[in-house]
């Protein structure tokens, strides 16, 4: 049997807009109101947020857009000085369509980065041996329909293909001297989600639904070592690596209130199921005596999002909202290979349509509060900032 491969490993100090290593900043247009998105959305950006919105298209209704992530995380070992990340900006895209067919059936297709990160530590960095740089994608192709079951209810579904790539850098020590070793390489892996919506009161108030299931992926790339003495060269020739991953479910639960006829109040739970990262360990088939698995114990936890929209007119909306996101790590397993912080975030969003066409813009602030790690060898306090743009153009008929 396979040891776990965790992505995370190979993130190495990777940050993200939200907890762990996920990304869920799929429209600028729900990343204004916070992300709290699963009741209401219902352009063809709900592939992400809640499959069976996608029947509130018109006909066709096409978004692509990207976001723009930019982290500043700090680690302050204790008894140290502060250690800094480099400025690195991630820019996941993302891209949907929907078409629906007949008043209760529509089906589309949505291209966008649910899990990722990248980053670069600066020089001399304390924990360089267990991270340095690197860059980790997940791109998700997802086909899905939706049918209107009864005036007030909705369901949907779709299949996910999850393709995986990663780099990264990690610095090794000798007796006299430092080298370096280099990992690359992808996987395939594959899920669904199903969602529901239903409407409690017409106008007034709807409930949403989505769960996405967990993704397993097996994971093949290559090992270069780099300025290893000759002493340690026999040991660590260049070699394959592999593993097995999953990505973790989650499940979305929603509330979207009317109370006027342009505002819309939402509020969303998220629960994520972190805990199917109970180590991280990476295998050397044609090397076995390297593997070094590390315990991590992550918990599966809840995130919470709350936001509003208001149609300052028929064309301009204007939005704002606040998240909560715990960090899932427990002190002791924390290193910084998988750094992370309570997030705590406000955002604010705009959209203007031009007949077919409309523009959603976005931007939060996510505060990573201070997070103590007692784990052995490299204790210290992680925290920091994260920044993140949204754009979105779409287009309806």
């Amino acid at each position: 049997m396979k040891k776990t491969l965790s992505l995370i490993t190979l993130l190495a100090a990777g940050t993200t807009q939200a907890a762990g290593f996920q990304v869920n900043t799929q429209s600028a247009r729900s990343s204004g109101m916070a992300n709290a998105a699963a009741a209401w959305l219902d352009d063809s950006s709900a592939i992400y947020s809640n499959s069976a919105n996608i029947l509130g298209v018109e006909k066709l209704d096409i978004t692509a857009g990207v976001t723009g992530i930019l982290p500043s995380l700090q680690f302050t070992p204790t008894g140290g000085p502060v250690q800094g990340q480099k400025t690195t900006l991630s820019p996941p895209p993302h891209v949907f369509a929907v078409y629906k067919i007949s008043d209760s059936l529509a089906a589309g297709v949505g291209f966008y980065t649910p899990f990722g990160a990248s980053s670069r530590w600066e020089d001399g960095f304390v924990g360089r041996f267990r991270a340095q740089e690197s860059g980790l994608s997940i791109y998700n192709i997802n086909p899905t329909v939706a049918y209107q079951v009864h005036d007030r209810f909705r369901v949907g579904v779709g299949l996910n293909i999850a393709r995986g790539t990663l780099e990264i850098k990690r610095a090794l020590g000798f007796v006299t001297s430092e080298g370096q070793v280099h990992l690359g390489g992808a996987g395939w892996g594959f899920g669904f989600n199903a969602g529901v919506q239903a409407v409690v009161v017409p106008k007034l108030v709807t409930l949403g639904v989505q769960y996405r299931s967990a993704i397993g992926m097996t994971f093949k790339g290559d090992a270069d070592f780099q300025n290893v003495p000759p002493a340690f060269q026999g040991r660590l020739p260049d070699t394959r690596v592999e593993g097995d991953v999953k990505l973790p479910q989650s499940v979305v639960a929603g509330i979207a209130v009317t109370p006027l006829d342009r505002l819309t109040i939402a509020f969303d739970a998220n629960w994520v199921g972190w805990s199917s990262f109970p180590e991280l360990a990476i295998e050397f088939p044609d090397n076995p005596a390297i593997n070094n698995p590390l315990p991590k114990n992550w918990r599966s936890t809840w995130n919470f999002h709350l936001g509003g929209e208001y149609g300052i007119t028929d064309a301009l909306q204007v939005r704002a909202g606040v998240l909560l996101d715990p960090a899932p790590s427990p002190d002791d397993t924390l290193t910084p290979d998988l750094p992370d912080a309570d997030r705590f975030g406000v955002s604010a969003g705009v959209g203007y349509s031009f007949g077919a066409v409309r523009v959603d813009a976005a931007y939060q602030f996510v505060n990573l509060s201070d997070k103590n790690s007692t784990a052995p060898g490299i204790p210290g306090v992680y925290n920091g900032t994260a920044q993140v743009f949204g754009l979105t153009l779409g287009y309806t008929m």
